[in-house]
């Protein structure tokens, strides 16, 4: 470019163009520089997000234990290893990297962040590791065994202890040319500082994140065991309490969920606290006299703690004792209430009395077809009475009555694609998600109506929706937002089918934390 044929002016400019161009390649790394740093600091950010909520997960998970330390205290255990071995690998890399920004005036200043002298000279001496560099590769290896030795004790942790193994590999690396480098040297020789104090964030951010990952995996479990078939047992109920020599049994199959850890605090019936070894094996066994004949009440309270509150249990229930059939049997087919504007299928009977020769009355009540059973659909109050009636073969009249609790429909809980709470969904599948409302623990099956909802994705103003689909309008925010903000859907109008003018109670929202 500056050849001796060429004239002086022309030399000078043929020099400028080559100091304007090495003027551009040193712009272009200090921006390169920043790029890195400003990187950085976003990964930090995600971090103390992550590190808040993790923290509120250990937290409510000991609460737990607290109220049901036979259930929670082995997840918790488990929570607690991992937590431990997450913030003993994380205390190290910010100590490390306190070092690594203790070699320049501002640690803000990225720009000047350009030499790999520092870790250079920290973890290599040659080609050989100094204990520093061996310090850094069993801080890496410690926290990935240890992690994955939890993880491969439950089966359904295996897809996480891989990719645990595969995320915090210190294998040697392949090279674009083929030859195999060792793992610190390909990651962190001859880098710029700003770029290894970057990745020792992402390493952080990844150490953050298994822990999220493994908390929520092992709380989506045991809820995915509490639910299982196997916890719950058939319970034979008789259509009436007792049976003579040449009649047919009768009565009902209902499911019960048990529970072997759970038990209550104190168990109170007929005004005695039974002892505790009355309650084994998530049950209460009651052993007392029956008494003389005639009705008998069973009345008392299960408490049970929840958090700071005392929740009662209210117990109730009548027994004969007998000498002949003088008492009524009126139970409930799927609860022992009744809730207004669903219709109740009851049972009602008298021991010993035939179908044909059993009355009842109530209001809302009628006779259904089937032996004893009749449909209860109660109007306004809280309580309604059942009066019975019975005529016993000799001719004589027997009479009794039971009074039932008249509830609301509970409170619907909001869902997309048939999921509660807080959802984790990709981006697609949100937007073409169903929008429901379903009724947790509800004992009947009802068809609930989404008609409305709205839609809040964060740093975009709420967008109102008719129908059970986002509509354009929402899908358009939805493409605004990123991965990991949580979109709220809430304010959601929801009505029973076939049955619109019943005024359900507000549907609870539902969350979707975006995946990609």
């Amino acid at each position: 470019m500056a050849g001796g044929k060429l004239s002086a002016r022309q030399k000078m400019i043929n020099l400028m163009y080559l100091i304007f161009i090495a003027m551009l390649a040193l712009n272009m790394s200090k921006e390169v520089l920043s790029a890195f740093g400003l990187m950085n600091e976003k990964l930090v950010e995600s971090n103390e997000a992550t590190t808040d909520r993790n923290e509120a997960f250990m937290a409510g998970l000991a609460e737990k234990v607290s109220e049901q330390p036979a259930k929670y205290q082995p997840l918790k255990a488990q929570a607690d290893q991992i937590d431990v071995l997450s913030n003993d690998f994380n205390a190290y890399l910010a100590d490390l990297k306190g070092k690594m920004t203790a070699t320049v005036e501002d640690p803000q200043d990225y720009e000047v962040m350009d030499k790999g002298d520092f870790l250079d000279n920290y973890f290599f001496k040659g080609e050989k590791l100094k204990p520093e560099g061996q310090e850094f590769m069993d801080k890496i290896n410690s926290y990935r065994d240890g992690v994955v030795a939890i993880l491969r004790t439950n089966p359904d942790m295996s897809s996480i202890a891989d990719d645990v193994e595969k995320k915090f590999s210190t294998d040697p690396v392949t090279n674009r040319d083929g030859n195999k480098i060792d793992w610190l040297s390909y990651h962190y020789r001859g880098f710029p500082l700003v770029a290894s104090l970057t990745k020792m964030t992402q390493l952080q951010a990844d150490v953050k994140t298994t822990e999220s990952e493994v908390l929520s995996s092992m709380l989506a479990g045991k809820l995915k065991v509490e639910a299982s078939l196997t916890n719950f047992d058939a319970i034979v109920v008789p259509d009436k309490t007792a049976f003579f020599s040449g009649e047919n049994f009768t009565g009902t199959i209902i499911l019960g969920k048990k529970d072997n850890t759970l038990q209550a605090d104190k168990v109170v019936i007929n005004g005695q606290e039974l002892p505790k070894e009355s309650m084994q094996a998530g049950k209460t066994v009651l052993d007392f006299p029956a008494g003389a004949v005639g009705e008998r009440e069973i009345t008392g309270e299960f408490q049970f703690k929840e958090g700071d509150s005392i929740i009662s249990i209210p117990v109730k229930s009548t027994y004969a004792v007998v000498p002949k059939p003088n008492s009524a049997t009126i139970s409930a087919d799927k609860m022992n209430v009744v809730y207004r504007g669903v219709a109740n299928p009851m049972t009602i009977s008298f021991a010993g009395v035939s179908d044909n020769n059993v009355s009842a009355s109530a209001p809302g009540l009628s006779k259904a077809s089937g032996t004893g059973k009749y449909v209860m659909n109660p109007g306004s109050g809280r309580e309604v009475s059942i009066n019975v009636s019975g005529t016993l073969p000799d001719g004589s009249k027997v009479s009794d009555r039971a009074t039932f609790r008249i509830k609301d429909i509970p409170k619907p809980t909001g869902s997309i694609s048939g999921q509660t709470g807080i959802v984790k969904l990709p981006r697609n599948s949100v937007e073409i998600s169903t929008i429901g409302a379903l009724l947790d623990d509800f004992d009947f099956e009802l068809p609930i109506q989404v008609t409305s909802f709205k839609v809040k994705v964060p740093g975009q103003p709420s967008v109102n929706v008719s129908g059970t689909k986002l509509n354009s309008q929402a899908k358009n925010a939805l493409r605004k937002a990123r991965r990991g903000d949580q979109i709220s859907i809430f304010d959601i109008s929801a009505q029973i089918k076939g049955n619109s003018s019943y005024k359900l109670k507000g549907v609870s929202p539902v969350i979707v934390e975006l995946t990609n």
